[in-house]
């Protein structure tokens, strides 16, 4: 769909369609909808992106993630959105050994910072994903949230992009 047919969407439509860009959080969609028109697929991110900026206790998006290669990729309850993202990195596939240090490390991340790590999985494979991880529990908390963050945004940009088209501007 262009933009034009993303600003014609009802609320309800609109939050259907848009409601996991950010995962399991429906409310930011929800809220950005009244900003409507917006004259480009960039001006939709940037609402979105203002919202999580916006809020007082940003983290609460992060600890809506799932573990990487975790309990829910195991129990396939993950959204349809992680899924793909987490089995194109190859997360679903992971020998015993990476599924092993996965989980060691993803305890050892939310125990230090209290969210679980987040990175955006279609701009990584396995091997990167477990080193960044293992990196990363290095890191100052304030520095991983806002890296946090960071990636949640990267994450919303690539589906927010598999949903509207970007080359059709906006007749306002």
């Amino acid at each position: 769909m262009d933009i034009n047919a993303v600003n014609a969407l009802p609320y309800e439509d609109f939050v259907n369609i848009f409601g996991n860009v950010v995962e399991k959080c429906p409310i930011i969609t929800a809220s950005v909808w009244s900003r409507r028109p917006f004259v480009s697929l960039p001006a939709l991110e940037a609402a979105i992106s203002e919202f999580i900026d916006s809020l007082p206790e940003s983290e609460g998006i992060l600890r809506c993630h799932p573990d990487l290669a975790g309990r829910d990729l195991q129990r396939g309850t993950l959204t349809l959105e992680s899924r793909e993202e987490q089995a194109r990195a190859g997360l679903d596939s992971l020998n015993s050994a990476e599924a092993s240090r996965m989980t060691r490390l993803n305890e050892e991340y939310k125990e230090r910072f209290g969210f679980p790590f987040v990175i955006c999985a279609r701009m990584n494979d396995k091997a990167n994903i477990l080193r960044q991880l293992s990196e990363r529990c290095q890191n100052e908390r304030a520095v991983e949230r806002a890296r946090g963050i960071e990636e949640v945004k990267k994450i919303c940009r690539l589906r927010l992009q598999g949903l509207v088209l970007t080359d059709a501007p906006n007749k306002l």
